[in-house]
């Protein structure tokens, strides 16, 4: 095997066969993300906590009792022959290149943490933990929290995708609206920003194909976004629901515990566990699971146990099949083909060959079973409440432009909660207005700032009478704005600061009093929970006359409107400090040992320097995420963005947050982070003569 570099560090391996080139993808991750997969091991085992201390405790015990270890080694079980040898290959080169990779990563010897070993089914299990939460299931704990507290009917005014909530763009254009006359896929995912990136940029080459994309650290082959030089594939989260929360009836009965099902009182499986917290004391954990799923909140000496019932658990079923599959495919029916084993998460797909063939589907699994399921809590004893199979697909046929942006579209039929139609809406408009698209070009797409989710407030506003100067002054400024959230510009900052402020008076009002202190659900859903994140999101809904009895929002929208005018975020005052990118910067997520203090921390840690400037927000094409009314730094936003040139694949661009190599301080530990920023893409090189030999990584 022989490993290649480009300028900007991205590996490109190229191997005798399939499962060399999976050994050679496992040991260049290992030496580029020692620690970070180390990371993500622990916390798919729900052990991170040993090292990370006692805020990784809540994600522990959730792992734990939501078995996601069992349930990896389980689906490693069912593998195919040839997928669990390619998978042990993986997994090989993994443990060949973890020593090498530790020793050049200083946080190794600071938390004390010694390289591990992987299990033939570790890579499942770091798939099952990016993704238990993925579609969302504590979302039924807060439905249920508002349907007790204000009613059934307020639950809709909150039903839409959260700041927690994992998205993405993805567009594709068939041959007659490009250059070339060959199709284009483009988009960028939507996640938490991590250090290092969750997408790790990477080409794998051998006689059976010759594949670049975006692969996640610890899992082999290139699963949601690739290029095979003759079909491309992208996908975006189809925001179905696939996961149900029961509320269990448990009692203790001798040594064990028994849950009350359709048929009576039944056992479980039960066992206790223990979790190392470093700086801290061990807690205990007591793993319960029913024959609907394990038990995630409370337990038998609990006045509510709730538990959860995810695909894998009841199948046995990851769907690792398709990704050996969708590295060979060279058509878009060898990526149908190959997406039919998909499991979880459910995703739209897009795709495209050299041919013309074109592809917009959903893959996944998702259960056949009442609506009710999908909404809130339902009872275990229930039989009603039962799964009853599993729902086909959806499909959609491709005329020229296809738009996926977590709407509620083609994935309709399996979710309850989708984006608003802003983004979907707004990129098909700039798809539209123009001819001749490259993938170069894509940027126009990716970088636009527009948001029409300022509509709601801005209508609101324009109705203000009879406002001292400062404030007519400023509303009138904010009516004149072209909606664009730039950095650099203070209209946006203004408005930011306005919404913020009618968060924060909105979420304070007696109306929604019933919903401000959280149930007592565990520390690891909280984020599901906050109310204000939720008035942020939903403030469209919740400006809309009557929405909610007493709750007057014109006069709430002009309290706003005084808080912000004659301060130093009103343009017309505080000059530098109204800009959006001001306060608008990146905040990426970093698994910091505890040992190590809060003056040694990076950006986006608390007491650390603010990162850059960022254009954009929740709403706009460039999707950078911040919450209103709580903060305006942003955590969450495109991972990666990718542009897949069916005409040649050396014309295909793309770029990550931060860089290819996870160890803080090397060379390409962040070299693309001014480009990301920028909104540009970098050329993906195809060319081996154009590329560096490295013969002792």
């Amino acid at each position: 095997m022989r490993l290649f570099r480009d300028q900007w560090g991205v590996p490109h391996l190229r191997a005798a066969g399939p499962d060399e080139l999976a050994y050679a993808q496992g040991r260049v991750t290992a030496y580029d993300r020692a620690w970070q997969i180390e990371v993500e091991r622990h916390r798919s085992l729900g052990a991170s906590a040993a090292f990370l201390g006692p805020e990784a405790v809540p994600w522990d015990r959730l792992a734990r009792q939501a078995r996601l270890a069992d349930t990896a080694r389980r689906c490693h079980a069912r593998l195919d022959p040839a997928t669990a040898s390619w998978v042990g290959r993986y997994v090989a080169g993994i443990n060949a290149g973890l020593a090498a990779g530790a020793a050049r990563d200083p946080r190794f010897a600071t938390a004390g943490l010694d390289a591990g070993r992987w299990e033939p089914w570790t890579p499942l299990a770091i798939w099952l933990a990016h993704h238990v939460l993925f579609a969302g299931f504590p979302s039924k704990l807060w439905r249920e929290h508002v349907t007790r507290r204000l009613g059934p009917d307020a639950v809709a005014l909150f039903q839409a995708d959260a700041p927690i909530s994992s998205g993405s763009n993805g567009w594709l254009l068939a041959g007659g609206r490009t250059a070339t006359g060959a199709a284009l896929i483009a988009g960028d995912p939507h996640r938490y920003i991590e250090d290092p990136g969750i997408y790790q940029q990477v080409r794998l080459a051998c006689p059976a194909y010759d594949v670049v994309g975006l692969a996640v650290p610890g899992v082999p082959g290139i699963a949601h976004f690739g290029h095979t030089g003759e079909v491309a594939w992208a996908i975006t989260n189809a925001m179905a629901d696939y996961q149900d929360l029961y509320a269990e009836r448990l009692r203790r009965r001798g040594s064990g515990v028994e849950a009350y099902g359709p048929d009576g009182w039944e056992p479980t499986r039960t066992h206790a566990e223990t979790i190392a917290v470093a700086g801290g004391e061990p807690v205990e954990v007591e793993v319960v699971e029913t024959d609907r799923g394990p038990v995630v909140v409370g337990g038998p000496e609990s006045a509510e146990a709730i538990s959860l019932r995810y695909p894998p658990r009841v199948t046995g079923e990851l769907g690792f099949a398709a990704l050996p599959a969708l590295l060979r495919a060279r058509t878009v029916a060898d990526v149908d083909a190959a997406v039919e084993h998909w499991v979880e998460p459910v995703n739209v797909v897009l795709a495209a060959d050299t041919t013309g063939g074109l592809l917009h589907r959903v893959a996944g699994a998702v259960p056949a079973r009442p609506p009710a399921n999908g909404v809130r809590v339902v009872p275990a004893w229930e039989p009603r409440y039962a799964w009853s199979g599993w729902c086909s697909m959806p499909r959609a046929t491709v005329n020229e432009v296809a738009v996926m942006a977590n709407e509620r579209a083609v994935s309709a039929p399996l979710g309850v909660e989708f984006a608003p139609p802003h983004r979907a809406r707004r990129i098909r408009e700039l798809l539209d207005a123009t001819a001749g698209w490259t993938a170069e070009r894509m940027t126009d797409v990716h970088t636009d700032t527009y948001t029409a989710a300022a509509g709601p407030l801005l209508t609101l506003l324009a109705g203000l009478a009879e406002l001292p100067t400062p404030a007519a002054a400023l509303r009138d400024r904010l009516l004149r704005w072209d909606r664009r959230m730039a950095a650099e510009s203070t209209d946006a900052g203004a408005f930011a600061a306005v919404r913020a402020a009618l968060v924060r008076r909105i979420t304070a009002h007696p109306a929604l009093a019933a919903l401000t202190d959280p149930p007592a659900y565990p520390e690891v859903f909280a984020p599901w929970l906050a109310l204000a994140p939720r008035v942020g999101t939903a403030l469209a809904a919740l400006l809309a006359p009557d929405a909610l009895p007493g709750l007057d929002a014109p006069a709430l929208v002009r309290a706003a409107l005084l808080e912000v005018a004659g301060s130093d975020l009103d343009p017309a005052v505080g000059g530098e400090a109204a800009r959006w990118g001001a306060r608008h910067r990146l905040a990426p997520w970093r698994a910091v040992p505890v040992s190590v203090g809060a003056d040694k921390l990076g950006p986006g840690s608390a007491g650390a320097a603010a990162g850059p400037e960022l254009d954009g927000e929740h709403d706009c094409v460039l999707s950078t995420s911040s919450v209103p009314g709580v903060t305006d730094r942003c955590g969450r936003g495109p991972a990666a963005r990718y542009a897949w040139d069916l005409a040649r694949r050396e014309n295909s661009r793309w770029v990550v947050p931060l860089g290819a190599d996870g160890v803080p301080g090397s060379a390409h530990d962040d070299d693309q982070l001014t480009a990301w920023q920028r909104g540009e893409l970098l050329p993906v090189v195809t060319d081996w003569d154009k590329l560096t030999e490295e013969r002792n990584g």
